[in-house]
Order: C-alpha cells, then structure tokens, then sequence
C-alpha cells in the first residue's frame, strides 16, 4: 500500500463577527478618547463635535478601501504587503517603516497616558512616589509600563479574544456611566445651550488642528483587516465588522463630547471647553470628578485599563510590522527571528520596545500625539492610492467588498488625510521634524541596504500539503510530542485495521497573538517528525495514514474544526495523568472537546505499554460501554493478527459487599445476555468490592488493559466521563482507556449551552 508522508497545513478560523468587531472598537476606544479630548477641546472649543464627526467620514473613505483589500488579500497582513504589490518595494519598505513608527509612537502616547493616571492615582492616595514631582513620575511610570509589556509580549502573554472582548465593554460600560450622569447633569443645568455659543471659538483652524490631533483615536479599524486570516466568513464579517466598529465609536465620542462640553461647570465661570483644554490628558478625569461620585477614581480606572490595553495591544502591532519586514529582507534578518521557546518575534519586540521608551522619554504627549497622528494620516494615504492601483493592475483577483464610486472616496481620503497631516504643523513643529527625520532615515536605509536585499534570490520555503480521500471509518489522534504519538498510532492503527479505515494524525501549532496565523508555518519543522512517528507505526498495521498540521490560536477548537470538516468517526486523545490548569478535569484541550465531543472520544492514560493480552471492561451497561466493547475486540482481533494468541476481554460488574445471592444471579445473566451480541468470546464475572472504583482496581491488577465507558449522567452534569471513569483513570496503574459514544443531540445541546455561558 502507498503511505503517502506529505503534510498537509491548513489554518483555524475562530473569530466571529462580534470577536471581530469589539477587536476593533477595542483598538479605536483606546487611549484617545481619555487622553486627547481636553487637548482637541482646548484647540477646537464645542466644534470638538465636528471634529469627531468629520474624522469619523474620513476614515470610512481609509476604511473602504481597507476592506477592498482585507477582502481581496485577507492574508496579507496589512498596509505594508499590500503597498509593496500595488505601488512599487520603495514605498512597500516607507509604508512599513512608517507604520512600525507610527505604531511605536502611538504606544509612547499610551505609555505616557498611563504614566499621567497612574501619577495622578498616587497623589489622591498620598503616596509618595521617590519623591519625584508628578510630572517626572508619570514618565517615569511611562517607562516602567512600557518596559513591562515589552517582556510581556516577548514571553508570548497576550489578551485572548474572550479577555479582549471583557476589556472593551468595560471601557464602554465606563463611558457609557460618565455620559449617563453628564446627560443628567446636563438637562439639571438650564443654561447648557450656552456652553456650545460660540461654536467655533478658534474658528475653523480650531477644528483642523483637533482633527489631525484625535486622527489617532480613530485608528485601530485597520487592525480587522490584518485578522482576516483567523475571521469566520471573511467575505462578510470584515466589511461589517469595519463599518460596524466605526459607527459605533462616532457614536460613543460624539455623546462624550456633547455631555462633557454641555454639563461641566467650571468654577470660574470660565467656558467648559477652555476648563478641558486646561486639563490637557487629564481633562475626562477632571470633569468626571464634577458630575459623579467618585467620577474621578473611576475614570482613572478606565483610563488605565484603556491605556495598558492600547499599549499591549500596539507593541504587539509594532513589532509584527518590523517582523514581516524582517522576514521579506527590508529589515536586517534578526528582525524576522522567531524565539525557539516562546514561538514569539523576540528582536522585532526589543526594538520595537526601545522606539517607544525613546519615544516617550524624548517628547511631550501632545508632540507624540502628533507624530504618531502624521505617521498614520500618511500610511493611511498610501492605502488608499494602492486600492486604486490594484483595482487596474490585479483585476484578475476576486474582491468580496468593492469600494463604492471608486476612485472618489480613496481620492477624498488622499486629500483629506494630506491636507490634515501638513495642518497639523501648526500645532506640533517638532512632531513634523520627528516624522521627517524618521522619514529621512528610512530613505537612507533602503538605498543602502534593503534594496541590495531586493536583488538577492528569494529563499526557498517548501510547505508540503496533499489532498486526502477520506475512507468510510477515520479515526483522528491529535499528537503533540514523539512518544505520545507512537502509542496513540499503535492503538488507532489497530482500530483503524480492523475497521477497514485510515488514521488521521493532527498536530496543531498554537501561534502566539505576536504573530499572524500565518507566520506559524516557520514551526512546522517541529511537527513533521511527531507525525512521521504515527507514519511510521501505521505501515507496521499496512493502515493508510494522513497527516495535517493546523496553525491556530486556540488547539480545542482546531482539533474539533478538523473533527467536523474531516467527518471523523473515533478521536483518541492522550492524557498525561494531571493537568496545570487548576479549573481543568483533564488539561483545557482534553476538557473542551470531551465537553461536547464532535464524534465517539477514546481518552487514554497511557502507563506501561503491555501488549492486549488481557483487557477489563467494568460495565453497567449503555451506549459507552457498548462502545468500549466495540474498541476492545477491534484491539483483540488485530493482536490475534500479529501474534496467534487469543486476547481475553473480560466483561465486568462490581457488586456492593452485601449483596445477595440473587441479585449476583441477576447480574450474572445481563452480562451474559449482552456478551452474545458480540462474534468475539468474552468473558463475564462479577466480584464484591466496599466501593466500584475499589473493585475495579482491584481486578486491574491481572489484566494489561483497562477500557470503561463513560458512566451515565444528567444532560448538564460538568463531570465529562463520570466520576468512576475518572477515579480509575488517575488511580489505576494500568493504562486505561475512558471511552464515550457522540451523541448528536447531546453534542449540539451542549455546545448551545457553552455558547450561552460564553465558553464557545
């Protein structure tokens, strides 16, 4: 028989339209709205509401040419990729090299916003912080914080989907507080209107300096398109999750405006708009202290979580923008390393991490508001041009979104986004000359080394992948390490064998946040000699083996994706005997698939390998032990095969010490009635034990081979095998094998359940 040994990789698609979405209100609602709105109310006055709005339209013409091109190329990555197919390697490499800066400058401003609250939480709690004044405390902090996350995301820690989501209602949960007690304070105050008179108190040159400032409060959409690897239905979800994000963050900064602006009453008598712009970073927290009880700890609570969110969230952006210039030879190569151990693009984040802290350490929070704000408006400027580009120069690609009166709206986002970038001047020389520098620098360094790098031959990276015709009967076995899959492909070569089926070895490489899906495809060298071990014991059983390898985020969910497209009928799983999840019967994987298991589910605890001379099946009847029956004479038959000895399967009942006579007749006969439904000879015996879990340890010590089925229980019962099954199995010194029968309705049932409860 042919065994072909080609790998075949695919990917885990696991974020829905709500994942996706609240992704990217979560990158909007960051650090912007708590930091710059004093700053932008300062320059704008009441016209802060215009300046919201008309940000808003301009980043919907940014944001449909995104999801043109996150639909056309939703593996791509971004601005940088697309940039370099659409236009030319020069401005591919000043894309990226602007993004990695501007990401980098972005992460400064949140670092120094954490710094500022944090100060500010010290001095309302008396703490003294060495003495330093608040504001050489607050970078100092800024520091401390960016530091920290840099090791963080070196160590591969990340929020997951589920966290980040928690995250982002919070931060909304909190405004959505602030602008409940505003509006009251606001309809309490009968002059309210007068706080909006004049509307432009710096006329429209207000309005265009806030425009360009809070620009950077809007950027976080693009971050939708960069996922379109891990999106269900991507065609879909990433134009609405887009489009979605953004009215929902106009939204919730218009009403932040509108309350902070109509309802705080500074003491002076003073405009509201000049008390916030007094307040500079501060300012949300200010008047939060004015309209409700402890208005002031609460918004510094939300203004830390949205800043060290925004920061996680932004090195973590930064350095998989150097690390893909890395790895397309723009960017020395240590840049597109990945750490051997935590999977994760180490250099790309120590130096992404030195750019913010010099960053921070070098300017004031409104300069790096403007740079990081000029860096995006240009990025965003060249996307736009691309989409036009592209449209001509690869209609041959399939586009699910088309941006609408095309070339308009990308053209309007040119103009717009140029015209605010160079206005932004007036506000921030400094930040001008930073950009332009940094600029400069990048010019320098594509003419003397990246373009040389241009000209060299591509390396050659061979991805094996097959196309596999599924049998009637496949048995699937997720294998993680070399030993475990040479037992687990000896135990499902032989039920495999014996029902005329192929063996499906899957091993998934979970991908740390720090890198796309994609990116996991440099691991694979890792995997292919775990499922060259299955390979290698289902030739000795002549059973035609297939192998895959998933990149996903989460494995549970990649195992039970590949379960359902693959119509897997028995999956095998290895349990190590404990688990370092303390919430977790058997491991998270084992939990989350044994939960609601997409097909029949064999859990082994392997101990030492015996050949299946004997095996015991403790049974009280059902549908599992029927199974587990099943397994073990499919494991007899195929010892027969190989060795001409006769295996004995010993059907077995544990009765209470006290029993009668009688009752021990009766037993006696079910196992007997229902060891004639089988066509192998199986032995039946009874014994009294002072517990069942007593008596099968007891009768394990004379068998090789322990298989229980899983013991019956209630519909929503949390035990996932019962709690005999799971007894045996920490405590037996034989290898067991804790089987349980899928059940359709069951499995839908309780996956509905876990969605309910937010564990699916």
């Amino acid at each position: 028989m042919n065994h072909r040994e080609e790998v075949k990789v695919t990917l885990t698609r696991d974020l829905g339209l709500f994942d996706i979405t609240m992704i990217g209100v979560g990158g909007m609602i960051g650090a912007g709205i708590f930091v710059l709105t004093g700053i932008a109310a300062g320059e704008a006055g009441p016209a802060l509401m215009l300046a919201f709005l008309l940000n808003g339209l301009i980043t919907l013409f940014t944001a449909a040419s995104y999801a043109e091109l996150g639909s056309a190329f939703p593996g791509a990555g971004g601005g940088y990729p697309w940039v370099r197919e659409g236009l030319s390697p020069f401005f591919g490499f000043l894309v990226g090299w602007m993004d990695w800066f501007a990401h980098s400058v972005a992460c400064s401003l949140y670092a120094l916003g954490f710094g500022s609250f944090s100060a500010r939480l010290l001095r309302m709690a008396q703490v003294p912080f060495f003495g330093l004044p608040e504001e050489q405390a607050s970078v100092v902090l800024a520091v401390v914080a960016a530091a920290l996350f840099t090791y963080i995301n070196y160590r591969g820690a990340s929020e997951t989907g589920k966290v980040g989501n928690i995250v982002t209602m919070a931060k909304v949960l909190i405004l959505g507080v602030l602008a409940v007690f505003g509006l009251r304070a606001l309809f309490l105050r009968p002059d309210w209107t007068s706080e909006f008179v004049p509307f432009f108190p710096n006329g429209f040159h207000g309005v265009l300096i806030a425009m360009g400032l809070t620009s950077i409060a809007f950027q976080g959409y693009e971050i939708i398109a960069q996922s379109g690897e891990e999106v269900v239905d991507p065609d879909r979800n990433i134009p609405r999750a887009m489009f979605g994000a953004i009215g929902i963050v106009v939204a919730i900064y218009l009403l932040i405006a509108f309350v902070l602006l109509g309802a705080v009453e500074p003491p002076d008598g003073s405009p509201s708009w000049q008390f916030l712009g007094l307040y500079q970073e501060q300012a949300v927290v200010e008047a939060a202290e004015k309209l409700m009880p402890y208005g002031s700890l609460l918004l510094l609570l939300g203004g830390l979580m949205s800043t060290l969110s925004a920061l996680n969230a932004t090195i973590y952006s930064s350095s998989r923008v150097s690390f893909a210039m890395g790895r397309n030879r723009d960017l020395p190569g240590f840049f597109g390393q990945v750490h051997p151990v935590r999977h994760t693009p180490h250099w790309a984040i120590f130096f992404s991490g030195g750019l913010v802290i010099l960053m921070a350490v070098l300017l004031p929070i409104r300069d790096v508001a403007s740079s990081a704000s000029i860096m995006f408006l240009l990025v965003f400027m060249m996307v736009n041009a691309t989409v036009i580009v592209l449209r001509k120069k690869r209609p041959d690609v399939r586009r699910p979104f088309r941006v609408p009166l095309l070339p308009l709206f990308p053209l309007l986002g040119i103009f717009s986004q140029i015209f605010l970038s160079t206005y932004l001047f007036n506000l921030s020389p400094i930040a001008w000359y930073a950009s332009l520098a940094w600029i400069g620098l990048g010019v320098l360094f594509y003419f003397t080394y990246a373009r040389r790098m241009e000209a060299l031959p591509e390396p050659v990276r061979i991805i094996h992948e097959e196309i596999v015709a599924v049998t009637q009967y496949s048995v699937l076995i997720p294998v993680s390490d070399v030993n475990t899959a040479r037992l687990l492909g000896i135990l499902g070569a032989a039920i495999a064998k014996d029902r005329g089926g192929e063996l499906f070895a899957l091993h998934v490489v979970r991908v740390p946040a720090q890198l796309g899906i994609s990116d996991g495809r440099f691991f694979l060298k890792q995997g292919k000699p775990i499922l060259e071990a299955v390979i290698e014991e289902a030739k000795r059983y002549d059973v035609p083996v297939h192998t895959m390898i998933r990149l996903g985020r989460h494995p549970a969910t990649a195992i039970i994706d590949t379960a359902y497209e693959r119509g897997t009928d028995l999956m095998i799983l290895a349990w190590p005997g404990y688990t370092t999840h303390p919430s977790a019967a058997f491991g998270s994987v084992i939990d989350l698939v044994a939960k609601n298991p997409p097909c029949d589910l064999a859990v082994v605890r392997f101990r030492r390998r015996e050949p299946p001379r004997r095996i015991l099946i403790p049974t009280a009847g059902g549908p599992h032990a029927a199974l587990a029956i099943d397994l073990a004479i499919a494991q007899a038959r195929q010892y027969r095969e190989e060795s001409g000895e006769e295996s004995i399967i010993t059907l077995f009942y544990v009765l209470p010490e006290d029993a009668t006579p009688t009752q021990e007749a009766r037993v006696c006969r079910i196992l007997e009635e229902q060891s004639r439904h089988y066509d192998y000879p199986l032995v039946c015996k009874v014994a009294r034990a002072s517990s069942v879990v007593e008596g099968i340890l007891q009768e394990a010590e004379d068998h090789n081979l322990v298989m229980v089925g899983a013991s019956a229980e209630r519909l929503f019962e949390q035990r996932l095998f019962g709690s005999i099954p799971e007894k045996v199995a920490r405590e037996c010194p034989k290898t067991v094998i804790m089987i349980k029968r899928y059940w359709p309705l069951k499995s839908r049932l309780g996956r509905l359940l876990a969605w309910w409860q937010g564990e699916g």
